[in-house]
């Protein structure tokens, strides 16, 4: 465990107070996450929580007609396993794997006993919560006001900040199932995304080569979001000082 004890790359880990996490550090389990990895079934008891150190997962709705759609997206900013933090141990949203990492996963019935011992705990939390609710009721408003194009920008740099390197894991088909769209409206996208050197794609990879320009490309969706994040959660990791003293 001395490798968890140096650094959890989890934002919402280093947040916490140092006792909090001395209580968590023999009960969370380093894990590798794959492609399209599930997390937890929609209406299934939810076993484990799962702190991203790399890597992004969807929080994902079923249709009746089995059409799925990405409601919200985890990094290393935040805990896999929501319901848990509020008190429940199910949800009508499931959540899987959408670019490949790893985490550190904690038994989830065992984290909601330390969230009842530890005020300090709880706080850190109910932020983290508020934060992600934010970015679902963007996600849903981009949806209805934003290209498809502006839509895809944002994904690419919401998970650029999380996998916090240029090239990531990424199949056309999955990302047009993730934003509710056709997977040749996907192919259109990336295609003159890529004809404008915005990005590169190539047999399932992902990788920027104009940030600057993706953003500019993008809606007003991803900013808003990322400022919320940094608003309730303090900067992102590399400034424990200023994160510790906003979330005071």
């Amino acid at each position: 465990m001395d490798e968890i004890t140096q650094s959890f790359e989890n934002r919402l880990l280093e947040l916490f107070d140092p006792n909090d996490r001395d209580a968590l550090i023999g009960q969370l389990e380093p894990v590798n996450l794959g492609y399209r990895q599930e997390l937890y079934a929609a209406y299934r008891p939810i076993k484990w929580v799962y702190f991203l150190t790399s890597g992004v997962a969807s929080l994902v709705n079923t249709m009746a007609d089995g059409s799925t759609s990405e409601v919200g997206t985890i990094g290393n900013e935040g805990v896999v396993g929501l319901p848990i933090l509020l008190g429940d141990r199910v949800a009508p949203t499931g959540a899987c794997i959408q670019v490949p990492g790893s985490g550190l996963r904690m038994n989830a019935l065992a984290l909601q006993e330390e969230l009842r011992r530890s005020n300090s705990m709880q706080s850190v939390m109910l932020r983290y919560a508020h934060a992600f609710f934010n970015q679902v009721a963007q996600t849903a408003s981009c949806a209805h006001f934003h290209s498809i194009e502006q839509r895809c920008c944002r994904w690419f740099l919401m998970s650029l900040d999380r996998v916090q390197t240029e090239e990531f894991l990424l199949t056309q088909e999955f990302l047009g199932m993730m934003l509710g769209c056709r997977r040749s409206s996907v192919t259109e996208v990336a295609a003159a995304l890529k004809d404008r050197r915005i990005i590169d794609y190539n047999r399932g990879h992902v990788t920027v080569l104009d940030r600057a320009e993706l953003e500019r490309c993008s809606c007003e969706c991803y900013r808003l979001t990322k400022d919320e994040y940094d608003r309730l959660l303090g900067l992102p990791l590399g400034s424990n000082a200023s994160q510790k003293a906003r979330i005071a």
